[in-house]
């Protein structure tokens, strides 16, 4: 299954428009990589520990959507956009799409 953000797919035409599809991630951040990233606050430098999280959330947004829209009966997802937000020392990654079915052009 394609997952791009970009609206067709090259070689492909979409024939059918099935669904909205949604993921959704929260993470705790836990005390250790809070301290970490508050000493990088002050002297500069990346919070490996944050970047870690977020790329493990937005694998697992990317999979809960491919499975929704397996279920909907699509072949590929267009026009993904992504959305992070930090609340009550919760990492949020939201991403939707929209769940197409697609055939080769050739």
């Amino acid at each position: 299954m394609i997952v791009t953000t970009t609206n067709q797919i090259e070689g492909k035409q979409i024939t059918e428009y099935c669904d909205i599809v949604f993921g959704e991630a929260v993470a705790g951040v836990n005390m250790f990589r809070d301290i970490g990233a508050s000493f990088r606050n002050v002297f500069g430098g990346r919070s490996r520990g944050y970047e870690n999280e977020m790329m493990q959330a937005r694998t697992e947004v990317i999979e809960e959507m491919k499975h929704r829209a397996a279920a909907v009966g699509a072949t590929d997802i267009v026009g993904v956009k992504f959305d992070y937000d930090l609340a009550n020392e919760m990492l949020m990654v939201m991403c939707s799409g929209t769940a197409v079915v697609t055939e080769d052009i050739n």
